[in-house]
């Protein structure tokens, strides 16, 4: 993939700009794509021209509509998977310049230009010119499988192969774990396969799904079950799946009201819960510099999961294909 901003006239270009493009959701599935003030980093920030960003499930709510939410959203917003180059940086900065290409840590990425601290900021290496690299799900992945403490011989069950089930399989794989994949959609079954899942199950009924697992298990389970859907069906499912001892770790994103869970089963087999997502920023940068490090050394390989891209213009036609996963479907990037 092209990088979009490569000569010093486009950048001092950018420089002068006073606006610029940027989605905006305005009501539940509707936006627009506006003109709006160009941001100006403040002391410690940087100003980035973007190159893409992804798009996570967690902007499905925000799409959708909740009772919580206010309409118009923040221009940009809900884009946190943003790489581009810096074109501007505020008063005191000097970890990273004008030019550098960097995975960023910011909140309004569905736009030409956004704005992070430039300690949320990761450089990227020349080895990856071209390449996309939504940082935020790719450091997501590296926290979500170290917390997992996945090792050689364990038998790991992934439930949801989307973009993070099919990094966590190449992970677990690399570890020299027993990969078994559990997932809905067929061409997910085979993105898992690829990936290099020893075994895939599809996820449609709950006990004929724990038959299998204890049958290929000989009735011992599975040492490490990660759950990566968000849904309550899917982990109960998990924590059924659990070896004794085990651990369970929760990597699907729960946002949308309470959940019932199997708190006795959870605790007559001894489970270690895990809730592993991160809250601390400095530990998502943590996160997204090991990814560097794994996309390097083809630890993990993402380019073959970015399946769908659009440009600013398409974003409400990516955003209907979020929701609705047609078919070949597992990650989506909007590009500038």
């Amino acid at each position: 993939m092209p990088d979009t901003l490569t000569t010093e006239e486009e950048t001092v270009a950018s420089t002068r700009a006073t606006t610029m493009h940027a989605a905006v959701i305005t009501a539940p599935k509707v936006v627009e794509v506006q003109q709006v003030p160009m941001p100006q980093p403040a002391a410690g920030q940087v100003r980035i021209r973007l190159q893409g960003c992804g798009l996570c499930a967690s902007n499905i709510p925000v799409w959708e509509g909740r009772e919580w939410f206010t309409y118009p959203v923040a221009s940009g917003n809900p884009g946190h998977e943003g790489w581009g180059l810096i074109d501007a940086v505020g008063e005191g900065v000097t970890n990273v310049k004008v030019g550098d290409r960097v995975a960023a840590l910011s909140y309004n990425a569905y736009a030409l230009y956004d704005l992070a601290d430039a300690d949320k900021v990761v450089k990227l290496p020349a080895s990856l010119a071209g390449k996309p690299f939504p940082g935020e799900p790719l450091g997501c992945a590296m926290n979500i499988f170290k917390r997992s403490d996945i090792s050689e011989g364990q038998t790991v069950a992934i439930l949801g192969i989307g973009f993070l089930g099919a990094l966590l399989v190449q992970l677990a794989k690399k570890a020299g774990a027993r990969v078994i994949a559990v997932s809905q959609r067929e061409f997910s079954l085979e993105t898992a396969k690829a990936c290099g899942a020893d075994e895939v199950i599809r996820m449609d009924d709950h006990y004929k799904i724990i038959e299998k697992v204890k049958e290929r298990t000989n009735g011992n389970f599975c040492e490490r079950v990660i759950e990566c859907t968000g849904k309550e069906w899917p982990l109960n499912l998990a924590g059924e799946l659990c070896a004794e001892r085990g651990k369970l770790i929760i990597a699907g994103f729960h946002q949308d009201g309470l959940r019932q869970v199997n708190v006795q089963l959870w605790n007559w087999r001894g489970l270690d819960v895990i809730n592993a997502h991160e809250r601390d920023p400095q530990e998502y940068i943590n996160g997204i510099k090991a990814a560097v490090t794994a996309v390097e050394q083809g630890t993990i390989n993402p380019d073959q999961l970015y399946t769908h891209t659009y440009t600013l213009d398409e974003i409400a036609s990516a955003f209907e294909h979020l929701t609705s996963r047609p078919e070949g479907f597992i990650k989506a990037l909007i590009t500038f």
